[in-house]
C-alpha cells in the first residue's frame, strides 16, 4: 500500500533490532501479538497519549510506525511528520513482520501472532 510521496516507507528488512518502532494497532492485536522491543500506542488513543511518544522516542532519530497493514500506521506516520517528528511507515505493517520471520510475542510474553 502505497500512500504517496508524502509518506515515506520503510522495508521490514531494513529495521534492526535498534530501530524505534511504534505500534499503533488496537490492545487487541497487540495483546495478541508484537514486537518485544516496540512501544504501543494505539491509533485511537494516539492525540491523548502523544507525549508518551515524545517521551520514549529517540531526540534525533527516526520513528518506524507500524499497524497490521500500513494504512493506520501511515496516516499516524504523516501526522507525526507534520509535528516535525522524522517518521516513516513500515512497509506492509505486522503481516509483513511475521511473514519475514521477526519474533513476535503476545501479552504474557509467549509466542505471538499478528491477528
Amino acid at each position: 500500500m502505497h500512500f504517496g510521496a508524502a509518506v515515506p516507507t520503510v522495508d521490514i528488512g531494513a529495521l534492526s533490532g535498534e530501530d524505534f518502532l511504534l505500534d499503533v494497532r488496537e490492545d487487541d492485536e497487540w495483546n495478541a501479538g508484537h514486537a518485544a522491543e516496540a512501544l504501543h500506542i494505539p491509533m485511537s488513543a494516539f492525540v491523548e497519549r502523544y507525549g508518551e511518544l515524545t517521551e520514549a522516542a529517540p531526540q534525533d532519530g527516526r520513528v518506524n510506525v507500524v499497524c497490521r497493514s500500513g494504512a493506520r500506521s501511515a496516516q499516524v506516520a504523516m501526522y507525526l511528520r507534520q509535528q516535525g517528528i522524522d517518521a516513516v511507515n513500515v512497509e506492509g505493517g505486522m503481516r509483513a513482520w511475521e511473514t519475514a520471520g521477526r519474533p513476535l510475542v503476545d501479552e504474557k510474553g509467549g509466542p505471538g501472532f499478528v491477528a
